[in-house]
């Protein structure tokens, strides 16, 4: 099992029902102004149950959907079956499924993912993203700070570490913001910033 993963499995069918409620447009509403013209070809790294895979392929991207817990791929392909996403399980912070010389991406999502890789593998994670970018490429990337919920693996973020990191891999820092309120009910302890690079 992957460590980021543990918690989740014990109600994955209250977190698909939970996640599957989520409107694309309102989670990420910031990182909307960075995607690319579609088609273009996208990654959604930690995708979860798909739900943000499902409405970025509806919008006309060629989508790639990692996620390291089986229950939760398993739960994206039958809510989605008629969507010709590439579900893939594999997990951050290697992608050890994905290389460049196959694909790069011209957007690349992790959305609440971030605050359950520990510090040794961030680093390594952004360098990895980086090098799936193409040139001009957006990765856009939520960072949570609060209480565990279902996922209990957690560690603090901040975005001056991830600037630090993207620096070092040639990412230019084009949006953040920081400390916003959890758009989800009952979670007001939950704080997330959102950050932008572009390659």
């Amino acid at each position: 099992m992957v460590a980021g993963t543990i918690g989740y499995e014990r109600d994955v069918l209250a977190f698909a029902k939970v996640s599957f409620a989520l409107e694309f447009e309102y989670i990420n509403k910031e990182f909307l102004p960075f995607l690319p013209d579609a088609p273009a070809r996208v990654l959604d790294a930690g995708c979860g149950v798909g739900q943000n895979s499902a409405a970025l392929f509806k919008m006309g991207y060629d989508v790639v959907a990692v996620e390291p817990l089986g229950a939760f791929l398993e739960a994206a392909k039958l809510q989605f079956p008629e969507l010709e996403i590439n579900w893939q399980q594999d997990s951050l912070p290697d992608l050890k499924l994905l290389t460049p010389r196959d694909v790069l991406f011209d957007f690349i999502l992790m959305d609440g993912v971030w605050h359950h890789l520990n510090y040794s593998q961030r680093k390594r994670c952004i360098d990895r993203l980086s090098n799936l970018l193409s040139p001009g490429g957006v990765c856009a990337i939520s960072l949570r700070n609060g209480p565990a919920g279902k996922g209990t693996h957690i560690f603090p973020t901040s975005c001056n570490e991830l600037f630090k990191y993207a620096k070092e891999c040639g990412l230019e820092v084009v949006f953040h913001v920081e400390d916003q309120p959890s758009k989800m009910p009952n979670k007001h302890n939950v704080t997330w910033s959102r950050v932008a690079l572009r390659k």
